[in-house]
């Protein structure tokens, strides 16, 4: 039998290092922070005379402080105070409720001394308040890796301090012993009492569970002698609560009355109605004052809304149109893609049409390849549009440029467009055909990125959405961005979408690290309708979508299979676990490098720089009226101007009246395409670079741009960056040539 140390080790974040706090906070705010500082220390004095209610408000009266001078660090500090009081007062779930307020803030200031402490405060609340000793495991380890950093001596001895006494708890002596064999030395070389009566405690359990009573009650009455000696309450009743059942289980129950009775008496001082009730209402006041300050937060941002809502509107209302169309288009691409392997499936098992059959699959294969062609060029078109539109919009209304509305347009334009091309070109990535990049990106923003554009299906479902991401992955990693955001945006759209009234979370924990690689592990967790053991093994098949009893879950059934194939380009391989009405959890792991001298380089060659003392004309012969508005824009945002015609013919005239550095030429065009009008234009004598413009695959139509006269491909949609890059190519070559 294993008793609990009822000791909590909980570190009340309110002994505050001036220094440090001076750096964080502007001078002017001086004033406010010692009057929150005071309130801080005043609960500390309260908390330790075990005037619980007097503790409460003063933790109060430094949130609402807190929050009025916008301190991260205070509203940390505020939040994890009244959680510890709480915590104390036996309300585990308020306790919890305040310590994940607590972490929330300190994670957004990278806080390593408040992450260290918070984390231990919610092992604990897990632990000793018995509702996850693993998962209290867990936090107490977060906790140590902090403290480690941070190398705080006294914080390692007090979270090893608690996480011994959970192992002894889950009978895993050995490496309770392990811990406590370690830490020995430290505990008696120059520390507080605090620390050594809660080892003295947990020897006394240890010795209680090893059947050696004597020993066992030496240090029950060490801890007692520290206790008294130190006036600390809440500890003497824990030794008081361990002694009696140390009694109880060598069947010496008189001492055990003995001992209960001491503790039922200093329970009632400590733990009286009248303090209690003045808790609960105080709890209940500090959930109004919340509501309050979210409220006053929420008015002044509709204000500055107000200021942008026609815009955003007109730009909601412009991408549901888009990816209407856009889902009609893919819509049909299924069934036509479906419908071609059903029938491939028939043809084969059909051995005496065995030669029609291979006539029919190859007519399907040559149409297939046709339709892909078709559809890419129609679906890349409009997309150019629309990111084109939206970073004008961008340009042009600095004040919308941190729009929730219109940053979520382009990354979801963005990511569609890259997700149509995958799913057009699904043959390709399963013959490896596909070749991953590397770009320098942020973890956090492209997590926050795939956040906002989905938020919508969480509303929607009435989930909450989670993102827990390590603090020990590196800001800069380089490595394919897009393919990994595929990978999250189409796992938890999954999630999301098979979830209700629950939650989905998103993990990344840094899981090794070898040499420049940083491997790190990604979970998508939710709390929905799970997934039958029968269907496991098939969901990650094309176009298998599971039936269900109860609603019609909307979806094409190539989500996961593209999952699948993504995970197997990074080298990697995707797990599942799920359970029907309990929920699913999928988890994969990729590596990435992250090398300083690298990042700087591919930093560096983000910014394309075309400054110089010519002004270049550039003639752009390209049809469709928006695709213009977008190159023209691009093009007059450097050192550039240029003249825009609508045909080959056009093109022809403007050749012949003014002089051209270099033309972007569109090839799908009426009257005369583009292969044709170049080489006209070749024919003429003209020797400029000619720059095939187009939406059509690159592999498609490479040998007749080059064999029609023209000098280089870009491919629609592209960003600006690649367009100053190819005509700093061309230009400085045609200089060269004159």
């Amino acid at each position: 039998m294993i008793y609990q140390n009822r000791y909590r080790i909980l570190f009340l974040l309110l002994f505050v290092n001036v220094l440090s706090l001076a750096q964080e906070v502007a001078l002017k705010k001086k004033e406010q922070e010692q009057t929150i500082k005071t309130a801080l220390d005043q609960a500390v004095h309260h908390f330790e005379n075990t005037h619980f209610d007097k503790a409460l408000r003063a933790s109060k009266a430094a949130l609402i402080k807190s929050f009025e001078i916008n301190s991260n660090s205070y509203i940390a500090q505020s939040y994890n105070t009244i959680g510890v009081i709480y915590d104390e007062c036996n309300d585990s779930k308020r306790a919890i409720e305040f310590y994940e307020k607590a972490l929330r803030f300190a994670r957004q200031i990278n806080n390593d001394t408040l992450n260290n402490w918070i984390y231990n405060n919610l092992g604990s609340a897990y632990y000793f308040n018995n509702i996850d000793t693993d998962k209290g495991i867990s936090y107490y380890k977060k906790a140590l890796y902090f403290a480690k950093k941070l190398k705080d001596e006294n914080q390692i001895i007090h979270i090893n301090l608690n996480l011994a006494s959970a192992y002894l708890a889950t009978n895993e002596d050995q490496k309770a012993d392990s811990i406590l064999k370690t830490i020995k030395e430290a505990v008696f070389k120059n520390n507080t009492d605090e620390i050594k009566l809660s080892y003295y405690v947990l020897m006394g359990i240890k010795n209680t569970h090893d059947n050696k009573k004597e020993n066992a009650e030496e240090f029950y009455f060490k801890a007692k002698d520290l206790a008294e000696k130190n006036h600390f309450s809440s500890n003497l009743l824990n030794v008081y609560e361990n002694l009696a059942k140390h009694f109880g289980y060598f069947n010496e129950q008189t001492k055990q009355e003995h001992y209960d009775a001491k503790h039922d008496s200093l329970y009632n001082v400590i733990y009286s109605d009248e303090k209690m009730d003045s808790i609960e209402k105080q709890a209940l006041d500090i959930e109004l004052d919340e509501y309050k300050i979210q409220l006053e937060k929420v008015e002044l941002q509709s204000e500055k809304n107000s200021k942008i809502v026609e815009t955003s509107k007109l730009v909601l209302v412009l991408f549901m149109l888009i990816v209407i169309t856009l889902l009609l288009l893919l819509l049909t691409l299924y069934k036509s893609i479906k419908t071609r392997e059903k029938l491939n499936l028939e043809l084969k098992n059909t051995n005496e049409a065995l030669s029609i059959a291979k006539e029919k699959a190859e007519e399907a294969s040559q149409m297939k390849t046709q339709f892909v062609s078709t559809i890419t060029h129609e679906l890349r078109t409009p997309l150019y549009g629309v990111i084109g539109i939206t970073n004008i919009l961008l340009d042009e209304h600095k004040e919308l440029a941190n729009s929730p509305h219109l940053n979520s347009l382009k990354f979801s334009a963005k990511y569609l467009l890259s997700l149509v091309n995958d799913i057009l070109q699904i043959s390709k990535i399963e013959e490896r055909k596909v070749v991953l990049e590397n770009l320098i990106f942020n973890l956090t923003d492209e997590i926050d990125g795939i956040r906002n554009s989905i938020e919508y299906i969480a509303e929607r479902n009435n989930n909450k959405l989670i993102i827990e991401i390590d603090t020990a992955i590196p800001e800069f990693l380089i490595g394919d961005k897009l393919r990994l955001s595929q990978i999250i945006m189409n796992l938890v759209s999954n999630s999301l979408k098979f979830t209700k009234n629950g939650e989905v979370i998103i993990t990344a924990d840094l899981e090794r690290v070898e040499d420049t690689m940083y491997y790190i592990t990604f979970k998508v967790i939710d709390n929905g309708v799970g997934i039958a053991k029968e269907h496991q093994q098939v969901i990650f098949d094309k176009f298998v979508q599971i039936e269900r009893k109860e609603e019609d879950y909307q979806g094409t059934g190539l989500g996961l299979s593209i999952v699948t194939s993504l995970i197997k380009l990074f080298k990697s391989e995707i797990h599942l676990e799920s359970e029907e009405n309990v929920g699913t959890s999928f988890t994969f792991t990729i590596g990435f490098i992250h090398d300083e001298k690298q990042c700087v380089a591919l930093i560096n060659e983000i910014e394309v720089d075309l400054s110089s003392h010519h002004t270049y004309t550039i003639l752009v012969i390209e049809d469709n009226k928006i695709n213009q508005l977008v190159t023209k824009k691009i093009i007059q945002n450097s050192n550039l101007t240029c003249t825009i015609v609508d045909d080959g013919y056009a093109a022809l005239v403007a050749l012949e009246r003014e002089h051209f550095d270099l033309i972007l030429m569109d090839i799908n065009m009426p009257l005369i395409n583009g292969f044709d009008t170049t080489r006209k234009i070749r024919e003429k004598g003209y020797t400029m670079p000619i720059i095939a413009l187009t939406a059509f695959d690159k592999q498609e139509v490479s040998e007749e741009v080059y064999t029609s006269g023209m000098n280089d491909i870009l491919i629609k949609p592209f960003e600006p960056t690649k367009l100053y890059q190819i005509i700093s190519t061309h230009i400085p070559k045609k200089e060269s040539d004159d």
